[in-house]
C-alpha cells in the first residue's frame, strides 16, 4: 500500500489511481462524464479535468462501425493504434448472435442508445452493405458518415477490409 502523509491527511496514493483507471474504463465504454461521476461519488468536473490532463489530440472525434468484418481483430487493432474514439465491428456470426440474443424490444432500445451515442461524433466511418449504409445515412445526419460499401444486401459472409485503406481514411479525417 502507497501511503501518503500530506498536513494532517494520510492519503492512499493507490486507491487513487484505482479510481482514476475505474473512471477512464467507464468513460471509455461510453458512460457520460456525469453517470461515471456518480457512479464513482466523485463531482463531474473531477472526471472532466482528469480527461484533460490526459488528452493527447484535440478535434474530430472518430467512430468506426462494421459488419461482417472476416478480419475483425486486424480492424480493431488498426482502430485502436491509430486513436478511433469508439469502435463497433462484428463478424457475421456475432451479427447475428447479437440480434437473435435479444428479445425485438432489448434489440430496438440498445440500437437506439448507440445511434444516439453515435450522433456525439464528429464522424461515423460505417463499413457495410448497401442497404445499411441507407438506414444509417438516413438515422444520422449523412454529412457526419462516411461509408465504405462491402456489398449488396443480403450479405451472408464476412468481408476482408483492406487495412491499408482504412488506415488512411483513419488518418485523412484525424488530420
Amino acid at each position: 500500500m502507497d501511503l501518503l502523509r500530506i498536513g494532517e491527511k494520510l492519503i492512499n496514493a493507490d486507491r487513487i489511481h484505482r479510481t482514476v483507471d475505474r473512471i477512464l474504463e467507464l468513460r471509455s465504454r461510453g458512460q457520460s462524464q456525469q453517470e461515471v461521476a456518480d457512479q464513482v461519488g466523485v463531482d463531474r468536473t473531477l472526471v472532466s479535468r482528469l480527461e484533460s490532463l490526459g488528452e493527447i489530440r484535440k478535434g474530430s472525434r472518430l467512430a468506426l462501425v462494421g459488419f461482417p468484418i472476416g478480419n475483425k481483430e486486424e480492424i480493431e487493432a488498426l482502430a485502436r493504434q491509430e486513436g478511433v474514439d469508439f469502435a463497433w465491428v462484428m463478424t457475421d456470426s456475432e451479427r447475428w448472435q447479437f440480434a437473435e440474443t435479444r428479445s425485438g424490444v432489448q434489440l430496438a432500445n440498445e440500437l437506439m442508445v448507440m445511434f444516439s451515442e453515435l450522433r456525439d461524433f464528429d464522424t461515423v466511418i460505417f463499413l457495410g452493405s448497401d442497404m445499411r449504409i441507407k438506414l444509417v445515412e438516413s438515422i444520422l445526419d449523412p454529412g457526419m458518415v462516411l461509408s465504405i460499401e462491402l456489398g449488396k444486401s443480403p450479405m451472408k459472409d464476412d468481408i476482408y477490409v483492406d487495412p491499408q485503406m482504412l488506415q488512411d481514411t483513419i488518418r485523412s479525417l484525424m488530420s
